[in-house]
């Protein structure tokens, strides 16, 4: 689908340069003296480089539209991971790299959305939200509970977080995917 440059927008992907970018900032400048433009902050989806480009309305380009398919995160093999496609059961190998930091988050039967395009992986994103429960943090010290303090503490997962004090070993806490911020007990 063509757009004029001029209406690029955060979060669209585009093609330019026979290779796919996403919109990470926009700016329409309106100069004095000649034509508007919008000045656009590209990140590439496939290597992470970023680029700064200048799109004129009268110029084109293409919008990408990738298709996203639920899957279920079944098991890890070696350096990847294996997730299955929710509606026609085709397994799909993943490697840990490729996933990235959120691969810590992973838990068995977890609904993740892939991103595909022309039938290629593009990204992996999981729930925003994870229960997990608290492998190792500072004991509770009594009146400490009321300080707007957070205390160190290692997840089930391995993952380094911090916790309010009044937060033991063993809880189950409601953890961020994005950053691994503690968001709060969970029910």
């Amino acid at each position: 689908m063509k757009m004029n440059g001029n209406e690029i927008r955060i979060g669209n992907i585009i093609k330019h340069q026979d290779t796919l970018w996403v919109a990470v900032k926009t700016n329409a400048v309106k100069p004095g003296k000649g034509g508007a433009f919008n000045q656009v902050e590209l990140k590439n989806i496939l290597d992470g480089r970023k680029l700064n480009e200048r799109f004129r309305a009268s110029e084109t380009v293409e919008r990408v539209r990738l298709d996203q398919k639920p899957h279920s995160y079944l098991y890890p093999e070696g350096t990847a991971r294996v997730f299955m496609n929710s509606e026609n059961y085709e397994q799909i190998n993943l490697e840990n790299d490729f996933i990235g930091d959120a691969a810590a988050y992973l838990t068995d039967g977890m609904e993740v959305q892939l991103e595909f395009y022309e039938e290629r992986p593009i990204s992996v994103t999981l729930p925003e939200q994870v229960i997990l429960a608290i492998a190792e943090t500072e004991p509770v010290v009594k009146g400490q509970t009321a300080a707007n303090s957070y205390k160190p503490a290692i997840l089930e997962n391995g993952v380094r977080t911090t916790v309010p004090p009044f937060v033991g070993e063993g809880t189950k806490i409601v953890v961020n995917t994005a950053d691994g911020s503690y968001i709060k007990r969970a029910e």
